[in-house]
C-alpha cells in the first residue's frame, strides 16, 4: 500500500516513513504545503491514504486536504497536529479528514489508526486467495492451506502486489516503484531474488508455480495448478 506523507518537520516525518516502510508501506514524502500538494493532485489514484500536517510552509494542510476532497471523496485523510482543542478538532474533520492525531504520539497508535481507515476504505478488499494461499491484509498473515507461513515484510508486500492484479501482468518497473518505493528502469534483478524467496515458501511439489514469470515483462500470479 502506498502513503503520501505530508510533514514538515524533518525529524518527525523521518521516523514516520522508516516505522511506515518496516510495516511494508511505500511512503512518498512531502516538506511543505506545495510539494505535497503538487504530489496529491498528480498522483492521487495511487495513494490509499494520506497523512497530512496541518501547518505547513507554502499551503496549510486545510487547503491540502479541501483539494484533495474536491477530487476523491474516499481517500483516508488524518491530521498530524499540534493544535489540540475541540474546536480545532471539529474543524478538521469537518474539512474532510476521516481521523485527528495530536503530536506528540506514538507510531504504533498511528499504525493502528491507518489500519482501522484502511481496512473501511470503500471497496477496499482485505483478502485475496490463490489455490491454496490467503493473504489478509488487515492482519498481515498469510496462510497455505490453513497453515501459517512467515513472511518479510518485503515478501508479503509484493504477494499483495501480485494478488491484488491477479490474472494482470505486473511490469517490473511497477513492481519496484511500489514495493521497494523506487523510481527507476534499469536494475530490477531484487525483484528476482523475492519472487523467488515466495517460491520457495508457497510453491506446491509437482504444481507450476503460482507466479508465472512474464519475459521481457514481470510477473503474473497464476491460478492454474498444471
Amino acid at each position: 500500500m502506498r502513503v503520501l506523507l505530508i510533514e514538515d518537520e524533518i525529524a518527525i516525518s523521518s521516523f514516520i516513513a522508516e516505522g511506515l516502510q518496516e510495516e511494508g508501506f511505500a511512503v512518498d514524502v512531502a516538506h511543505n504545503g506545495r510539494e505535497g500538494l503538487i504530489l496529491a493532485l498528480e498522483n492521487l489514484a495511487e495513494y490509499d491514504l494520506v497523512l497530512l500536517d496541518w501547518m505547513l510552509p507554502g499551503v496549510s494542510g486545510i487547503e491540502i486536504c479541501r483539494a484533495i476532497r474536491k477530487e476523491n471523496t474516499t481517500l483516508p485523510v488524518i491530521f498530524l497536529t499540534a493544535k489540540d482543542t475541540v474546536d480545532d478538532v471539529v474543524f478538521g474533520l469537518e474539512t474532510g479528514a476521516n481521523d485527528y492525531l495530536r503530536k506528540p504520539f506514538a507510531f504504533e497508535e498511528l499504525l493502528a489508526r491507518m489500519r482501522v481507515l484502511l481496512r473501511g476504505s470503500t471497496g477496499e478488499q482485505n483478502v485475496f486467495n490463490c489455490r491454496d494461499i490467503e493473504l489478509n491484509v488487515a492482519t498481515h498473515r498469510v496462510l497455505k492451506a490453513g497453515r501459517p507461513v512467515e513472511l518479510t515484510q518485503k515478501e508479503f508486500a509484493l504477494l499483495e502486489l501480485l494478488l491484488r492484479n491477479k490474472g494482470k501482468a505486473c511490469r517490473r518497473t511497477r513492481i519496484i516503484e511500489k514495493v521497494w518505493d523506487i523510481n527507476f528502469d534499469h536494475d530490477t534483478s531484487v525483484i528476482d531474488v523475492y519472487v523467488n524467496f515466495l517460491r520457495k515458501k508457497l510453491d506446491t511439489p509437482g504444481q507450476a508455480s503460482f507466479i508465472q514469470t512474464l519475459r521481457g515483462i514481470g510477473y503474473r500470479i497464476n491460478d492454474d495448478e498444471t
